[in-house]
């Protein structure tokens, strides 16, 4: 009897200390969370989808953080991935369905949007402008209230909107 007390002793002092099963960490929550976006018909279902990190302001200075001119990954984390379902004409462009990495060189009136063929990578370290699909101009235009964390939408028309901070560009889809 004494050692059945012993064996239970020792088998609940082990598992009392087990890292395995009672002290598994988790991840905290990512500073720029990954979001996605659809543009979606009751015909046609899900015509596109973008899957990007949002970096928040912080108070900072959005042109501090993005400066004009220099290539941006659209977003924080992996480069933003757009990928259509059928065929669209993108800021004018014809683009096939099919992923693409979304990256952006800003500018004070309009940003160069750009599709590229690269998937799967990290920012715009490993950006190969050979690789672009196309590249297209959003025109931008002002937000009336600060948009906090950057954020893509899709209008009812399938225009895809960029905004953050005060910027919000637009670029045509159809």
């Amino acid at each position: 009897m004494k050692k059945n007390v012993l064996v239970i002793a020792i088998f609940a002092i082990a598992v009392l200390f087990s890292n395995q099963i009672t002290a598994q960490k988790f991840r905290s929550l990512d500073k720029s969370p990954l979001d996605q976006v659809t543009y979606a018909t009751k015909a046609d279902g899900v015509i596109a989808k973008v899957f990007y990190s949002r970096p928040q302001l912080k108070g900072r200075r959005i042109n501090k953080l993005i400066p004009e001119g220099k290539l941006w990954r659209l977003g924080a984390n992996e480069a933003t991935e757009i990928t259509f379902k059928k065929d669209v004409v993108f800021g004018g462009k014809s683009v096939k369905a099919g992923t693409y990495t979304m990256f952006a060189i800003p500018g004070k009136t309009e940003w160069t949007i750009i599709l590229n063929k690269d998937t799967n990578v990290w920012g715009a370290y490993q950006y190969k402008e050979a690789q672009d699909v196309v590249r297209v101009k959003g025109k931008v235009s002002s937000s009336m209230a600060p948009i906090e964390a950057f954020s893509i939408a899709f209008d009812d028309n399938m225009n895809m909107y960029l905004g953050w901070g005060y910027t919000v560009v637009k670029v045509d889809i159809k």
